[in-house]
């Protein structure tokens, strides 16, 4: 009991760990949190999860990537595939079969696997995984389409990829069994079987979609319940066939996520840290668990089939499957390189590994040692160089930060150009189409739509925005607009005029409730509007290390306003709140909202060399 505590807590600690220093270094955390549970299992010895879990480990993997592919299923929406059906159709069929020919083919061939390890082995490689291809999409920016047909493949591949390695096991029992069984004897049960977990998976999901909306379920247990239900259609799934509830908890994601159900927007930031919890914990066990003997099967022979892998398999398979679409050829090249592998590749091989073995072919054991090779060689291969190729090709997105702005106001206006002069990726946000204008006039992305419609987040890649400013006449929805994102963007990076409330203003929103406050005085929509009628604007100043913030600040009128500063070399936007106070360095831009320059004595010094509202660097 201790011991098993002590590995629970190690473990959270090694996948959020890794998950912390990838954010801070953007290496690729898969990579960092197999590397963590290698070094903590075979090579240091701190645990063993077969030892400390027992039978328990495997089932609990099983559950975990249950859980795993049914919140991806929960991200994946049909009308993505305006743009990106035609290659996901293709991928999901052609893909498939071309991928399981040509990964036995390398298996056989180039790795020297027995045959039917190599057959079981290439249908486990059609999967790539959502736990390793959405967090590189996340870390590199990659415009909307491949990166759509990438998340799709993954998602769609890991349950049909599961199947493969069943149909070819099961032919190879019977076979065994009965010599001259044929693969009419074990196809048609099979497909039968997965369409029958589809169809179970399908009504689980009518089921939550049909009792959520109607009040059967209290707010407080219908995450308890919504997890309950996954893990039972999974387990019953799997009495079917094995496997067969990946196929289930897939559909029923991807159901649940196409049939607008309102109340599963409040588990969105559940599901989003119970996948990150999943994916470090899974990760750091399997990897744990990888013994040294398993390694005894990584030869020259296999290091040429990662090659093949690499070099050949992939890219004959998109290609091929993908001539005649209407994806474009560098797109093509793309997706053929991308195609890491992760925690679904892992976990079956292990359970193959064994079931191989007891039908006496050897080789079996091989899988475990060569699933996890493929794993790293993949995630490394792409991992680092994803954004080079990306932008090689011209499929890589703006990777400065972005600033999406709600409201199309006077004011709101005025900062978004100011920020688009600075190359900026600016996008205004309003439902109204004459308020609009004005950005039409500017020459401003705008996007025409109420930014609260779940329709919204479809049509409208926030990807590229890491900061948002509500700033609509409305203060009270502006705190909405900032309560709603701070999941996706951030708390700490949404912002709203006015500031929070204290103990003397009881009209004031509590800031559990609201963005945070523009301007370290914490102006309002009146404080703005007022001072934009009366003249004021917003100036850029770039620092250096001959004019410094303190020489920024003395060049500006007393009554100018700090809002925020741009890095140069990162585009980072750090605002001046009443809350925090970012350090000015050399290079970067400082925003300043200020009043129309003075007239008289001292106007030398208030524009000192100014040239279009901008503050000079020295001669």
């Amino acid at each position: 009991m201790e011991e098993q505590a002590i590995v629970i807590a190690m473990v959270g600690a090694l996948g959020i760990g890794a998950q912390w220093v990838a954010w801070r270094t953007g290496w690729p955390a898969i990579v960092l949190m197999l590397a963590a549970g290698f070094l903590a299992g075979p090579v240091f010895g701190l645990f063993d999860p077969e030892h400390a879990f027992g039978n328990l480990l495997e089932p609990m993997v099983a559950i975990g990537v249950a859980l795993i592919l049914f919140e991806g299923g929960l991200s994946l929406d049909f009308r993505e595939l305006r743009h990106a059906g035609d290659g996901v159709w293709r991928l999901a069929t052609i893909g498939v079969l071309l991928g399981w020919i040509l990964g036995a083919a390398a298996g056989f061939y180039i790795a020297k696997l027995a045959f039917p390890v190599a057959v079981l082995f290439g249908g486990i490689l059609v999967v790539t995984g959502p736990t390793v291809v959405i967090p590189l999409l996340r870390q590199s920016s990659v415009k909307t389409r491949p990166a759509a047909i990438l998340k799709w493949e993954a998602i769609v591949n890991d349950p049909t990829g599961a199947l493969c390695a069943v149909i070819a096991y099961e032919y190879f029992r019977k076979v065994a069994e009965t010599p001259g069984a044929t693969v009419f004897e074990v196809v048609p049960p099979m497909i039968v079987a997965a369409i029958m977990a589809g169809l179970m998976g399908y009504l689980a999901a009518r089921l939550i979609a049909w009792s959520f909306p109607r009040g059967a379920v209290p707010e407080y247990l219908k995450v308890p319940v919504l997890l309950t239900v996954v893990i039972a259609v999974f387990v019953l799934s799997n009495q079917i066939e094995h496997e067969a509830g990946l196929v289930a908890v897939t559909v029923m994601g991807v159901a649940l996520a196409n049939m607008n159900v309102s109340s599963l927007r409040s588990i969105h930031p559940f599901k989003q840290n119970i996948a990150v919890l999943l994916v470090s914990g899974i990760f750091i066990l399997l990897s744990a668990s990888l013994k040294v003997e398993d390694l005894a099967y990584l030869n020259v022979n296999f290091g040429l089939f990662l090659l093949a892998l690499l070099f050949l398999v992939r890219p004959a398979t998109i290609l091929l499957s993908l001539l005649g679409s209407s994806v474009p050829w560098n797109e093509r090249v793309f997706l053929a390189w991308v195609a890491p592998r992760g925690i679904v590749l892992v976990a079956i091989s292990g359970l193959f590994a064994l079931r191989l073995s007891d039908l006496g072919y050897a080789d079996g054991n091989a899988l475990i040692g060569l699933s996890f090779a493929v794993v790293v060689a993949t995630i490394v291969a792409h991992g680092f160089t994803v954004d080079l190729v990306a932008r090689w090709l011209g499929v890589k997105g703006d990777t400065r930060p972005g600033l999406l702005v709600i409201g199309s106001t006077p004011w709101s206006i005025a900062l978004a150009e100011q920020m688009h002069s600075l190359k900026t990726p600016v996008m205004v946000v309003d439902s109204s189409w004459q308020r609009l204008a004005v950005a039409r006039r500017a020459g401003l992305p705008f996007y025409h739509g109420e930014i609260l419609n779940e329709a919204t987040e479809h049509n409208l890649d926030l990807t590229p925005f890491q900061v948002l400013v509500a700033a609509t006449d409305n203060e009270a929805y502006n705190a909405l607009v900032c309560n709603e994102f701070a999941h996706e963007i951030g708390r700490d990076s949404v912002y709203q005029l006015g500031k929070a409330g204290n103990d003397d203003d009881r009209h004031a929103l509590p800031p559990s409730l609201r963005g945070r406050a523009l301007f370290e005085s914490g102006f309002g929509v009146a404080d703005v509007n007022e001072r934009h009628a009366q003249g004021w604007v917003f100036r850029k100043t770039k620092l250096s290390d001959e004019f410094d913030f303190k020489d920024a600040r003395e060049s500006l009128p007393e009554t100018a306003h700090m809002l925020l500063l741009r890095r140069a070399r990162t585009g980072t936007m750090r605002f001046f709140t009443h809350a925090a106070r970012p350090e000015p360095r050399a290079g970067d831009t400082v925003i300043t909202y200020s009043p129309p320059a003075r007239r008289g004595p001292d106007e030398a010094v208030a524009k000192r060399g100014r040239k279009g509202g901008s503050s000079p660097l020295p001669a």
